[in-house]
């Protein structure tokens, strides 16, 4: 199969493609390293079915043409991160929106399958945990800009099933719940390379908020092992699918895990969410997957569990 991954230089599509190289797929990456990173790939560029443009999916000639050679995309690109999210909420509106559109009216030309990344944020505030596919998403009003991105990828599933009613074109929404793994950076606010990062130099471990609110870590090759199993199965097409682990750990316990895991002497610090992000920000209180419709369709369940993924995350930083 030849597989086009865009952001594909990504932490997640990095990953995806050495798994596909690893079957045998030739894989083509097209990625604008907004937060991507040539060192993500750089082990798989001298491989012979590997194959990487440096562009954006808004290059519309360079993206059909990329997608007339490919059987399959992976439509990774998008703004991440709730930094980058509350900082430049016109830039991940755009990029999200805009980005899937092109990718969706293009693939629909010849009909080829994609699978689209959207995210747990769409459940927004909602309590109805764990959180199934058919739930109802609840967001914060339009002032907070910390929603924009849930909005956003709201709008991507929206447009990709509305391709798959009216136009038939195959698509499968896969919602991924805080991946996590060796590779990603906490530049964009992601908990724990951070926490990580600043355990193993001494810093202050900070918490943001009140630490009670709780998440649940998914290993990144999991997530990458569920996405091809997806992919390989006619039966997901049209339909959305949360990809996660269902342990559950509050910011508070992840921070003195960490610490205890680094043998960190540095303190746990609470930051207010006002002096973190903006005045005004709201927090999701907790974030649990309902995994039993993937388990049901590829017998998808998580291997890692959290000591291991935040053994393997620490040992990556104390490599680099």
């Amino acid at each position: 199969m030849r597989v086009l991954i865009t952001g594909g230089a990504g932490f997640v599509g990095s990953h995806l493609a050495e798994a596909l190289l690893e079957r045998g797929d030739e894989v083509f990456v097209l990625d604008n390293l907004s937060t991507g990173s040539m060192d993500n790939i750089q082990h798989l560029k001298s491989h012979p079915r590997f194959h990487y443009t440096i562009d954006s999916v808004t290059n519309e000639p360079l993206l059909a043409e990329m997608i007339d050679r490919a059987d399959t995309v992976v439509h990774l690109a998008a703004a991440v991160g709730v930094k980058l999210i509350v900082e430049a909420p016109v830039h991940t509106i755009e990029t999200n929106v805009h980005g899937t559109e092109v990718v969706l009216r293009h693939a629909n030309k010849k009909k080829k399958l994609v699978l689209i990344a959207s995210t747990s944020e769409v459940y927004g505030k909602s309590t109805d945990v764990p959180f199934g596919e058919d739930a109802d998403l609840v967001l914060g009003p339009t002032t907070k800009h910390r929603w924009a991105y849930a909005c956003s990828k709201m709008i991507d599933e929206f447009l990709a099933l509305a391709y798959w009613k009216e136009r038939k074109l195959p698509v499968i929404i896969v919602r991924l719940f805080n991946t996590v793994g060796p590779r990603q950076t906490g530049q964009y606010g992601m908990v724990i390379p951070n926490f990580v990062r600043q355990a193993l130099a001494g810093q202050p471990i900070t918490v943001f908020g009140d630490g009670t609110q709780s998440r649940s870590f998914t290993y990144v090759g999991d997530v990458v092992r569920a996405m091809v199993a997806l992919i390989d199965e006619p039966r997901a097409v049209g339909q959305v699918f949360n990809i996660g682990n269902r342990g559950e750990i509050s910011i508070n316990a992840l921070a003195a895990r960490i610490k205890e895991l680094t043998g960190s002497s540095s303190d746990i610090v609470l930051v207010p969410y006002d002096q973190a992000y903006e005045s005004g920000f709201e927090d999701m209180p907790r974030r649990v997957p309902d995994i039993s419709k993937i388990s049901s369709l590829v017998g998808y369940a998580p291997t890692v569990q959290l000591d291991e993924i935040l053994t393997r995350v620490i040992e990556f930083f104390r490599q680099q």
